[in-house]
């Protein structure tokens, strides 16, 4: 399962609910068919009777649901589809959740490889996406770094099958 977005609160008196989106652009959270409501220790489905933009985000009437007492109890959810149904992409090109638990490594200055961490998560800042890097097992120091993801620059390799991405970052930094 990939995490697509979360139900927020509740919209209004009539069932709806606000959703906040983790697709780009926001409105290819309306292509998916099957979706899946996060219930701690399971995966539910979940039918929308309509989703519409609303502002930056979106509200949705869940099937089934006519007020807004029911509506509460979807609150604070993620919402997620199966990988499979993620858009295919093109070469070079990853899902977020893809790169969650690579291996980082840089080359030090004897030429050796360095093993930064792991990436815990990726976050947007608007200039470009930033990998979280935390500590592993196996990395030289307990640092957190923040990595940007510039392609050729800073990003020189991604191996998902490997489970490795190769940087080029001042291990002191």
């Amino acid at each position: 399962m990939v995490v697509i977005g979360k139900i927020t609160t509740v919209y209004g008196v009539k069932g709806w609910v606000k959703i906040h989106s983790y697709t780009d652009p926001i409105e290819n959270f309306l292509g998916y068919q099957e979706c899946y409501l996060d219930r701690g220790d399971q995966w539910e489905p979940v039918d929308f009777e309509s989703i519409k933009l609303h502002g930056k985000g979106l509200v949705a009437l869940v099937d089934g649901v006519s007020d807004r007492d029911e509506a509460k109890r979807f609150c604070q959810h993620d919402i997620a589809v199966r990988s499979e149904e993620l858009p295919r992409l093109s070469a070079g090109e990853f899902y977020w959740y893809q790169l969650e638990g690579l291996k980082v490594y840089t080359v030090g200055s004897n030429g050796q490889d360095l093993l930064l961490g792991t990436v815990d998560h990726v976050m947007e800042t608007g200039a470009n996406d930033v990998l979280v890097v935390r500590k592993s097992e196996g990395s030289i120091d307990q640092s957190e770094r923040l990595i940007p993801w510039i392609k050729d620059q800073v990003i020189k390799s991604v191996d998902v099958g490997q489970g490795i991405i190769r940087v080029e970052w001042d291990p002191e930094f």
